[in-house]
């Protein structure tokens, strides 16, 4: 018998047909021949096998993963609002425009006026210190950068004292004493998990202490039997001793949410108003581009920022321009509120997410409403959850039917609970519902609330 692996086409053939077609003009022939030679190994895996499709579908198929961008819009239907894999909070509009404005070149380090050198902090630092009350800021690309370069500027080779209840991991593993560890300072713990007194603060201050730290617990809680020292403790017993407090607020509240069941979270202006150097995400509640930033004393902030860190951990133009233009909408907090996507959706009523979602629903037959709940995410308000009204699918094979809508342009990234698929339109944008809704049915959908029969299994 012969070898059916012979019955393969040559490489040179189907580079050929693939010209021939036209489905591939505009990609480079190395892709190409790339693609066929994947598809041709994946054949010989199956014993010579040809592609179910045909060679020109499969070859086609592999272009199009090759020459599609890893990094692209998704629709986020799950409901949670700062989704750390989905890049946390997107940019309002205003954000978005500034930032296409400066793709070209920009005024980052150029003083138009002068014609001279300028500082790219310059484009954020007034609106900081108006908007916190701040003396001083540094921006920089992450907040862990920003602790970071802290304590490497302030502590290094000295002591930083934490309490053991706030020595916490956050996403991917990082873990607080890493941090420390990293910035060349000794980790001081006092108190326990649960309480922990001024007292015991000054007990462990020694003549190499250079840092009191307190870090906000964002993404847990500790209930029951407990205490902690406040940040404005802290600052009385640093001025005392002339050492320099830091506030790791985490989330960068810069509005209060409290009228919209949203409490915990400590606002920006509170902690810098306590005399504290504040650190915080721009990224999170803030609502604005991924950046660390640093307000408070000005002696502190600009130690922080002679320090060779300080570029290492710079941000970039976009990051710069998305943040500016976040910043200008609070001067206005009820503009704020309307127009930074992550506080729009945040604030959302309940009888707003119930139109919203009967609007969905009324694109997708044989879909349902229901109530369900919204997180808040990124690490922010723990424990609290958003009413919120869903779209339900009742389908089989709900992991399945998730990675149908994954699969969709744009893809739509939605959960499953209950052996149902939901989709919750707190934070599906009006301009998103039809195609939410084309993606539901290109998965398999078709309103037939009995079989489901198209939807794979």
């Amino acid at each position: 018998m012969s070898d059916p692996r012979r019955r393969l086409p040559s490489v040179s053939v189907l580079l050929a047909e693939v010209q021939a077609a036209g489905i591939a003009d505009d990609i480079p022939r190395s892709v190409i021949v790339d693609a066929i030679r994947a598809a041709l190994q994946e054949s010989r895996q199956q014993d010579g096998a040809a592609p179910d499709d045909g060679w020109l579908e499969a070859v086609s198929r592999r272009i199009h993963e090759k020459t599609t961008s890893s990094l692209r819009r998704v629709i986020n239907a799950t409901g949670v609002v700062l989704h750390t894999n989905l890049g946390r909070a997107p940019l309002a509009e205003a954000a978005r425009r500034a930032v296409a404005d400066v793709l070209r070149y920009s005024t980052l380090e150029f003083d138009v006026n002068e014609g001279s050198r300028g500082s790219r902090q310059d484009h954020t630092r007034d609106l900081l210190c108006e908007l916190t009350g701040a003396e001083d800021v540094l921006v920089v690309n992450n907040a862990a950068s920003a602790v970071m370069l802290l304590l490497h500027a302030c502590a290094a080779g000295g002591e930083t004292i934490v309490s053991r209840g706030e020595l916490v991991e956050i996403g991917g593993a990082f873990r607080i004493p890493e941090i420390l560890a990293r910035s060349g300072t000794a980790l001081i713990e006092v108190g326990t998990t649960n309480r922990t007194r001024v007292r015991d603060y000054e007990l462990a201050i020694s003549p190499r202490t250079r840092v009191l730290l307190k870090v906000h617990r964002s993404n847990f809680e500790i209930t029951g039997f407990t205490s902690e020292t406040s940040i404005e403790e802290l600052v009385a017993l640093g001025r005392h001793r002339s050492i320099p407090a830091v506030h790791d607020i985490g989330s960068g509240l810069l509005v209060s949410l409290e009228a919209f069941g949203l409490r915990g979270e400590p606002m920006v202006r509170d902690s810098v108003a306590t005399g504290a150097v504040t650190v915080f995400s721009g990224d999170k509640l803030l609502g604005g581009p991924q950046a660390g930033i640093i307000v408070g004393p000005s002696a502190v902030v600009r130690l922080a920022a002679g320090s060779p860190l300080a570029r290492a951990f710079r941000p970039d133009k976009t990051a710069l321009a998305a943040l500016e233009a976040t910043l200008q909408l609070y001067r206005d907090p009820g503009r704020a509120l309307a127009e930074i996507p992550a506080l729009s959706m945040l604030t959302a009523t309940p009888d707003v997410l119930k139109r919203r979602a009967r609007r969905l629903a009324r694109k997708i037959p044989g879909s349902r409403t229901e109530q369900g709940c919204s997180t808040v995410g990124g690490g922010s308000f723990p424990g609290s959850e958003l009413p919120t009204t869903l779209v339900v699918l009742d389908v089989p094979g709900c992991d399945r039917f998730l990675e149908e809508l994954r699969a969709q342009d744009p893809p739509v990234i939605a959960r499953a609970t209950e052996q149902k698929v939901v989709l919750d339109v707190r934070t599906i944008q009006d301009d998103e519902m039809d195609p939410v809704a084309g993606a539901v049915r290109a998965s398999g959908w078709d309103g037939n609330t009995d079989t489901k029969s198209t939807i794979p299994v």
